[in-house]
């Protein structure tokens, strides 16, 4: 082969530099994955030590907060940032709410490192959101989450302040419920991955303007991102005002997601006001075509998700029951929930 071949420009040049700076990022990423595992870990073992020292004497538990101030002093001074009192405070609440047994020796202390390394998967801030939550079966259920979908900081803040985990209860039984905290969200049929309702504060809308049906499609576009975040596990974006054409008419669906999990497209409706028969007619229509049309073998059959400002219960039941496809109603919030009213609505579903 010609040194030609190889000039910048050529194929074969572009992909060998493609594949090399793909090299140097996983690289970059797997070399941060480990600072924050190796700093997990230290934080950890940190707690453990300050608990133990604790616990060799009455005079030393006495003295626990002036202890934690004068270490925070000391080792800020030669290790730098990072051991604040706080945080101190925070690596002793660690190690207590993530104890692991285990003896040390010198022949175990490897296989032990390797342990907490399998173990804390996470980085320290994303820990010390977790910390927050005092409820176990909600904090395992958001770590788990964390982990499976690659939250940021952010998004796992974002999630736990919308209250993913008891959104997710108000929808399943009591069985299901504890497998979200052992487990996760497992999503194994459209019922799985729908949730009620969705929590859209990222849009900037207020809840008490008037906007039209247009306006909240645009909105959620414009921050697509976290729409799809919110939406859950395995959604993607297919096409946005998506047209259909039937005997020279055209008619056109709000959204059209595919989850990945499911192996279907998502057609999603945007309604400013409560639930109508007629909307749900509607997405039973764009379905059908949909079904006959544009799904490919091995494909699973689309579902439909009409998200609407207000929804009566008792006649969602009867609008979508006994369709020829699945059609979900769930209402949007444009503001975070109120702690005190989804702990009230679960315990009345649960």
């Amino acid at each position: 082969m010609s040194e030609k071949s190889f000039i910048p420009g050529t194929d074969e040049y572009r992909s060998l530099l493609s594949e090399i700076s793909g090299i140097i990022s996983n690289g970059r990423a797997f070399a941060l994955r480990q600072i924050d595992t190796t700093q997990v870990i230290t934080y950890w073992l940190v707690g453990r030590r300050i608990i133990e020292f604790y616990q060799k004497g009455k005079r030393r538990a006495a003295y626990g907060e002036q202890l934690l101030h004068m270490l925070a002093a000391d080792l800020t001074i030669k290790h730098g940032r990072g051991f604040s009192k706080r945080n101190l405070e925070m690596m002793r609440l660690f190690y207590i709410e993530y104890p692991i047994t285990q003896t040390l020796s010198a022949e175990s202390e490897s296989k032990f490192t390797q342990m907490l390394s399998a173990k804390f998967k996470l980085s320290w801030s994303h820990y010390c959101e977790l910390l927050k939550e005092d409820d176990l079966s909600s904090r395992s259920f958001y770590e788990i989450e964390a982990v499976e979908n690659g939250w940021s900081t952010r998004e796992l803040r974002r999630q736990m302040d919308s209250m993913l985990y008891e959104r997710l209860c108000l929808s399943r039984n009591k069985k299901k419920v504890k497998a979200l905290a052992r487990k996760g969200q497992i999503i194994d049929k459209p019922e799985d991955a729908v949730k009620d309702p969705y929590i859209l504060e990222f849009l900037g809308l207020k809840e008490e303007s008037e906007y039209t049906e247009s306006q909240l499609e645009q909105a959620v576009i414009d921050k697509l991102q976290n729409f799809l975040l919110e939406m859950g596990r395995g959604f993607i974006f297919v096409a946005r005002q998506k047209r259909i054409t039937m005997i020279n008419r055209h008619y056109f669906i709000d959204l059209v997601l595919y989850n990945r999990i499911l192996k279907c497209f998502v057609l999603v409706d945007f309604k400013c006001g409560e639930l109508t028969h007629a909307d749900a007619g509607q997405m039973n229509f764009y379905l059908n075509y949909f079904r006959e049309n544009e799904t490919a073998e091995g494909e699973n059959p689309p579902i439909g998700i009409i998200l609407c400002s207000r929804k009566n219960e008792v006649y969602a039941k009867y609008v979508l029951g006994n369709l020829n496809n699945k059609i979900f109603a769930s209402k949007y919030k444009l503001a975070l929930p109120s702690e005190n009213e989804l702990k009230e609505q679960i315990k009345q579903e649960l």
